[in-house]
């Protein structure tokens, strides 16, 4: 099963809508979409417009595949459950979302190689043909590394520790 989230705040009816072709030409293919306030209605996937925390967790542990928003939550919800995450950044121009900050998080995961991204709406059947292709992904921790929590306070105490 795919699970599609676009998240709660505004509508992304251009992903949801080509997540439903695609399902539409594709008879078999298992796909829930949580698609926040929209008022598209979907005819080939099941769908419902928002689900708790506790049943978005659930449906993103049991997928084969995430199909979602650039959402942190999301982005880091699936890497710490090693799911392969296909992401489609909503774009401010298009009404989709206040300003293009998801653009910038996109490319930067793309870059770092922990996501597969899709920028053109065309190329999304493709990438969502492959979604069985991918392999899960090493999980991340939900924690800071120590690494990272000896830097913070390193830059926290070099501070205090000079006013002293």
């Amino acid at each position: 099963m795919i699970f599609v989230t676009v998240g709660t705040q505004l509508p992304f009816d251009r992903l949801v809508g080509a997540v439903d072709a695609w399902a539409g030409a594709r008879p078999g293919r298992a796909v829930f979409a949580q698609t926040g306030p929209s008022t598209l209605e979907p005819r080939h996937i099941e769908h419902r417009p928002f689900v708790e925390p506790e049943e978005c967790r659930a449906r993103m542990e049991a997928a084969s595949a995430i199909i979602a928003h650039a959402g942190m939550g999301t982005i880091i919800s699936a890497l710490e459950l090693g799911k392969p995450l296909l992401v489609v950044p909503r774009v401010a121009s298009l009404g989709e979302h206040r300003n293009d900050h998801q653009l910038a998080t996109a490319r930067r995961f793309a870059e770092l190689g922990r996501v597969q991204v899709v920028f053109d709406m065309d190329e999304l059947p493709a990438a969502m043909d492959q979604l069985g292709a991918h392999v899960a992904q090493d999980r991340i921790s939900p924690y800071a590394s120590d690494r990272l929590v000896s830097a913070l306070r390193a830059f926290i105490d070099g501070p205090i520790a000079a006013r002293a």
